[in-house]
């Protein structure tokens, strides 16, 4: 499974590279800590709302700490998703190193 990790992801966003962040949190969780730009699709409501993607993107799955997220990947790469990778430890890996304002969780 690809993993893009936090910093590779910073500098996607510093760049402006095309990607989508897919959140796959419940939503409760967006309060505790969020990371801008995201896209929100819960992982248990993945199933009936992949549509809303694009397979021609780029998307990066984040939760957590990164096992939801994995189990999002394996689920769009059996859709047809080429370009999907997780975020290497979610957004407690964010908050940590990246954005330490961000409550861990």
């Amino acid at each position: 499974m690809k993993e893009t990790t936090v910093e590779e992801l910073k500098e996607k966003r510093v760049n402006s590279d095309s990607h989508i962040l897919l959140d796959v949190r419940e939503a409760h969780e967006y309060y505790i800590a969020d990371i801008d730009g995201t896209t929100r699709i819960p992982f248990d409501d993945l199933k009936t709302r992949f549509e809303e993607l694009s397979t021609d993107d780029e998307i990066i799955t984040l939760c957590r700490t990164g096992n939801s997220a994995s189990d999002a990947v394996e689920f769009l790469e059996s859709k047809g998703f080429k370009n999907v990778s997780v975020l290497k430890g979610g957004i407690n890996e964010w908050a940590k190193k990246i954005d330490p304002s961000l409550s861990q969780y």
